[in-house]
C-alpha cells in the first residue's frame, strides 16, 4: 500500500453559513474577470476537435489531473468524445498510457474554460468533477467550487454532473449550491469506487478506507443562469 492520504480536516462543523449568499451573488453579478489568452486559444483548439468528432455525445472532465479518468472515461463510452481540462502542464504530460482516439487532454484555466464552452452552446452529456481541491478552511469558501463566481456556469451548461469527494461536507455544500441555483434537490451518499477507480486520488482513498461520497445531479442547459451570458 502507499503512503496513507490525509484525511480533510476543517474548522467548520456544518455547512458554511455564508454559502447561500456566494451563490445568490453569483446568479446576479456579472463576473468581469477577463479571459486568458491561453486558454482562448487552448478552447479554440478543443472546439475544433470536437466539431471534427461529429455528432458524438460530450463527455466533460474537469479538473481531470494527470489524466487518468479520461482515459478510462473514454473508454467507458466509446461512443462519445472525452474532454479533459487541467491548469498543470506537469500533471497533464505524465505518462499514462496511450490516449484513446475519442479522447483530448487541455491544458487550460477552468474558471474561464468554462465560461468559453457556454458560450459556445456546449451541451455536455456527462460532467465530471471528481475529487476537487477541498479548500477545507472556512475563510476558503470562494475557492471552492460551488462557491466561486464561476459556479453559474458549471451548472449552467447542464447534463448528468457527478461531484466525488472524500470530504462529505464539500458535497452536502455542492447540493446546497446546485438547489440554490436551479431549484433541482439532489441527494448524495456514500460511494464505493470497487475495483475500478477513474482517479490516482480515489484508489488512494479508497486503499485507505477513507469514506468517498458523491451526488449525480440531471441538469438543464441554462446558459442564462450566468450573468453576462
Amino acid at each position: 500500500m502507499s503512503d496513507a492520504p490525509r484525511i480533510v480536516t476543517s474548522n467548520q462543523t456544518g455547512p458554511h453559513e455564508d454559502l447561500p449568499r456566494r451563490v445568490s451573488r453569483g446568479l446576479s453579478h456579472v463576473w468581469r474577470k477577463p479571459l486568458a489568452e491561453h486558454t482562448r486559444d487552448a478552447f479554440a483548439e478543443a472546439e475544433s476537435w470536437r466539431r471534427a468528432q461529429g455528432e458524438r455525445g460530450l463527455i466533460l472532465d474537469a479538473c481531470c489531473g494527470v489524466g487518468l479518468s479520461t482515459r478510462k472515461l473514454a473508454e467507458q463510452f466509446p461512443e462519445h468524445c472525452v474532454i479533459g481540462v487541467d491548469r498543470s502542464a506537469d500533471r497533464l504530460s505524465r505518462d499514462h498510457g496511450r490516449l484513446p482516439d475519442n479522447a483530448l487532454l487541455v491544458r487550460a484555466d477552468l474558471v474561464d474554460f468554462w465560461r468559453l464552452a457556454l458560450a459556445e452552446g456546449w451541451r455536455p452529456e456527462r460532467h465530471y468533477l471528481l475529487y476537487p481541491n477541498p479548500y477545507p478552511k472556512s475563510v476558503q469558501l470562494k475557492l471552492r467550487w460551488h462557491g466561486h463566481p464561476v459556479f453559474p456556469a458549471i451548472v449552467g451548461l447542464g447534463g448528468r454532473l457527478e461531484v466525488r469527494s472524500n470530504w462529505r461536507l464539500y458535497i452536502e455544500e455542492f447540493a446546497i449550491a446546485v438547489s440554490r441555483a436551479t431549484g433541482v434537490t439532489t441527494p448524495l451518499g456514500p460511494f464505493d469506487p470497487g475495483d475500478d477507480p477513474l482517479t490516482h486520488f480515489e484508489r488512494k482513498y479508497h486503499e485507505h478506507h477513507q469514506p468517498l461520497w458523491h451526488l449525480v445531479v440531471n441538469l438543464d442547459h441554462r446558459p442564462g443562469l450566468m450573468p453576462g451570458m
